[in-house]
Formats: C-alpha cells, sequence, structure tokens
C-alpha cells in the first residue's frame, strides 16, 4: 500500500478472518505530538467510513516508545490484489476486458467516489490508481489508500516525510490531474484519475517508455484504439483540462455507457435482500418449481393491436439469482440512484476504551462494535417445564457467512426491543440492524402461546 512503512498479513483471532495490519513511523515523537489531535480526528473519520467499494478501516490505535511514535491501523484484507496486477495478467494471457466487467468495475469505483464526494466535508481520495484499487475473489472492487490525502491535508509535510504518494511514482504520473496539488483542487482531481483507471482497464496497459512517465501520444493512441463511440465519449469526459466541466461521479452513474439495470428491479431486489432473514435460505428456488412458465406475469397494452404478454418462461432464473447474489456482496448499491446523498461522518467511539497517550504496547484493549449486517435470522422457542420458563434459541447468520448461535431463558419482563438493544451492546449485532433483530423477535413471541400454566 503507498505509504506505508510496513504492512502485514494477520489473522483476527477473534472473529477468525485475515486483515491487514498497516503501520506508519515517525521519528521525531516531539512533532508528532504536537499533531496527535489531528491524527486522531483524522482516523476517528476513517473508522466511520463504510461502503461496499471501500476498504474498510477497522479500527486504529497510537503506540508511542522512548522518542518515536506510531499508527497502527487494521484494515480488510482484499483478497485477489490490486487492478494493475490483474490487467496485467489478462494482457499476458492475450485476453481482452469483457464490456460487462468493465461496465460493473467502472460503476462500483463510482459508487464509492460518490459516496466520499458526499459527505460533509467531501472526502478526496487523491491518490487513485490502478495501483490503489482492489478486486475480491467474487468480483467485488474496492477502493483503498483513502486514509492518504486526509492524512496529507491534517499533517504538516515535514512530519510526512516517511510516507509517500503514487505521483511520486514515474509511471503513475498520468493519473494525476494538471491541477493536483494546488490549494483550489477538489474532487475533480478523483473524476481525472477514475477516468485513467477506466481507460487503462479499457485497453489493459497505457504503455510507458521503459520507467519514463507514460506519454501523452500514448494516452492518445489509447484513447483512440476504444471501438465503442460511448466508452470513448464516457472516458474523454473524465480527462478534460477544466476541472470545472468534468462530470461529478454521481452523474457518471447515470451515464448512458453504465446505467443498465432499472432503478425499480434494483429497488425490488433490496427489498428482497434486506427481508430475507424472514424467508427460507432457497426460496427463490422453491417458488420457481412451483410457478407455471406459461403464465403470464406481465401485459403490455397496444391500440389497436394486440397486447405483448410477458411470459416466466421468458425470465432467466439462473441470471436472477446471480443477480440477486450481486445485490448481496454489494455490486449495486442502492445508493447511487438517490438524487441527494449527504452523509456527515460521525466521531468514532474506536477511541473510547484506551487512552492512546498511555498505550505501552501496539495491542489495543478489545472494543466490541459489530459491523457486519445480519442477513439472516432464525429463531426457536422451548417451554421448559423444569424451569417454568421459555427457552431462546437464536441463529444470526452474517454478511461473511459467520454464524452465530446465542441462547437464553427468557424472564416475564423481557421485551423483544431490550434484547436487541443488548444485543447491539455486547457487540452480537450492529446498530442498524436493532430494530429489524426486535420485530423479528416480537413476531417469535407472538407465534408461541402464552406459558403453560
Amino acid at each position: 500500500m503507498p505509504g506505508l512503512q510496513n504492512t502485514f498479513l494477520a489473522m483476527d483471532t477473534e472473529e477468525g478472518v485475515e486483515v491487514v495490519w498497516n503501520e506508519l513511523h515517525f521519528p521525531d515523537l516531539k512533532a508528532f505530538r504536537a499533531h496527535e489531535e489531528k491524527t486522531k480526528t483524522m482516523f476517528e473519520q476513517l473508522v466511520v467510513v463504510d461502503h461496499p467499494n471501500i476498504v474498510k478501516v477497522h479500527k486504529y490505535w497510537l503506540a508511542m516508545k522512548d522518542s518515536t511514535a506510531q499508527v497502527i491501523f487494521i484494515t480488510e484484507y482484499v483478497s485477489s490484489g490490486s487492478l494493475k496486477q490483474f490487467l496485467k495478467k489478462t494482457k499476458k494471457n492475450h485476453k481482452a476486458m469483457n464490456a460487462r466487467a468493465w461496465k460493473r468495475w467502472c460503476t462500483q469505483i463510482l459508487s464509492a467516489l460518490s459516496y466520499l464526494h458526499a459527505c460533509e466535508p467531501p472526502i478526496i481520495h487523491g491518490n487513485l490508481t490502478s495501483d490503489t484499487i482492489f478486486i475480491q475473489h467474487n468480483g467485488l472492487i474496492k477502493i483503498g489508500s483513502v486514509w492518504h490525502r486526509i492524512f496529507a491535508q491534517a499533517i504538516p509535510a515535514d512530519l510526512r516525510s516517511p510516507t509517500r504518494v503514487d505521483r511520486e511514482e514515474q509511471q503513475n504520473l498520468h493519473f494525476f490531474p494538471p491541477e493536483y496539488g494546488r490549494a483550489a483542487d477538489g474532487t475533480a482531481v478523483d473524476i481525472f484519475s477514475f477516468g485513467m483507471c477506466a481507460l487503462e482497464m479499457a485497453v489493459l496497459e497505457i504503455q510507458s517508455n521503459g520507467d519514463a512517465c507514460v506519454s501523452e501520444e500514448a494516452i492518445e493512441r489509447a484513447r483512440h484504439s476504444l471501438d465503442d463511440p460511448n466508452m470513448r465519449e464516457f472516458i474523454l469526459s473524465c480527462l478534460l483540462l477544466n476541472p470545472e466541466k468534468r462530470p461529478s461521479a454521481h452523474n457518471l452513474l447515470f451515464h448512458r455507457v453504465l446505467f443498465e439495470v432499472h432503478s425499480l428491479k434494483l429497488l425490488a431486489a433490496h427489498c428482497f435482500i434486506n427481508n430475507q432473514y424472514l424467508m427460507p435460505e432457497n426460496v427463490v428456488e422453491e417458488k420457481t418449481k412451483s410457478l407455471d412458465l406459461n403464465m403470464v406475469m406481465a401485459e403490455m397494452k397496444r391500440q389497436g393491436r394486440p397486447p405483448v404478454h410477458w411470459r416466466y418462461s421468458e425470465v432467466s432464473f439462473l441470471e436472477l439469482d446471480k443477480f440477486l447474489e450481486d445485490v448481496r456482496n454489494g455490486i449495486y448499491p442502492l445508493m447511487n440512484f438517490a438524487s441527494t446523498r449527504p452523509h456527515t461522518l460521525p466521531r468514532s467511539a474506536s477511541q473510547a476504551a484506551e487512552d492512546p497517550q498511555k498505550a505501552t504496547t501496539p495491542t489495543p484493549e478489545p472494543f466490541d462494535v459489530e459491523t457486519r449486517k445480519v442477513v439472516q435470522m432464525q429463531c426457536g422457542m422451548e417451554w421448559s417445564e423444569e424451569k417454568g420458563q421459555w427457552h431462546l434459541t437464536l441463529l444470526l447468520v452474517l454478511e461473511d457467512k459467520l454464524h452465530r448461535q446465542l441462547s437464553y431463558d427468557l424472564l416475564p419482563t423481557d421485551h423483544p426491543g431490550a434484547l436487541a438493544a443488548e444485543l447491539v451492546h455486547y457487540g452480537f449485532i450492529r446498530l442498524d440492524d436493532c430494530e429489524k433483530l426486535a420485530t423479528f423477535l416480537e413476531n417469535a413471541f407472538h407465534r408461541h402461546q402464552p406459558a403453560p400454566s
């Protein structure tokens, strides 16, 4: 990762998942102390940034020792490497980039940028290249290095001496627009960088001359090699030299070359996924088995002509399953299609459990905050004659397939809302799932008759 002295693949022993351990070193502790609060504020912002296409910063802490300081932060591990590595392998195998994959990846990158730019204040990535874009094993794109620009603004240059940006790499200069680094630059910096990433994805590689930077002639050749006029127009609009004329990330999501999923279809898919905990795991398969494929599911009336019928036999259920899986994985986030989406980032509570100034080891105190979404819930209740009370068993399946099975002897005073809030408090579910779980428990309670006398 650009700008880091040490990066290690590590294991989160509590959750049983691989993570990345990142270290920033500062040789002058006294100079670092003067900017300690700014550093903490910056990382507290990053911890609450939550988007399926952004590499998640899980937690951070400061470690002071002798005359030096360290910032250590834990990020999620993206398993399949960087976009640049993928493009090199694809070109080596003499393959072309699939147009459908290009559209999906552009959509995901823009979704992340649109989220960052809509924050209050806007977060400018400022270091977007094919080296800082990563690919998950399921095809999900995630952009990393989001911390770099915020860090550069919070900390003076002399204290940032250990870090570097991709712009210092000669071969990556073409990702940065002419206005980069000026006081007045803004979110349009990221749009230019995205345009170069989109061009590189389309042609697989923009030829450079050895270690020298990519020439303007090489970029022109790459542009002219694009066969699709819509794709060419889309990329060129991002690469305009005047930053004020570049489109926003949100507007680019609706460009005709990308926008192919109807918003109503997307909304229906999200409603299905969000309420899937109320349905059996294979509900789609079971429903399709019982359908009469000749049944008309929709009719379009036409004046003076017979209506057009759409039958179930014309629906590809395999495609439907794949689409739902993509929505579940975050490839089509619903937030893309909202008209306005201001995000005010709250201060993170990640440091509440410890005083960073007193930290003597690089191991933080545990802080139980769950961020993963609950995708499925199952509940069982049994009456215990011996104890004279109900025994509750709750199975929770999280978005990363982790299963949590909880059991509890219900008291007469127990309320579904209070039980759900307690699970949030102890880190078993995230806050956003509290109301959903409370409703689920309330329905489960009502399904059972009053306790036997």
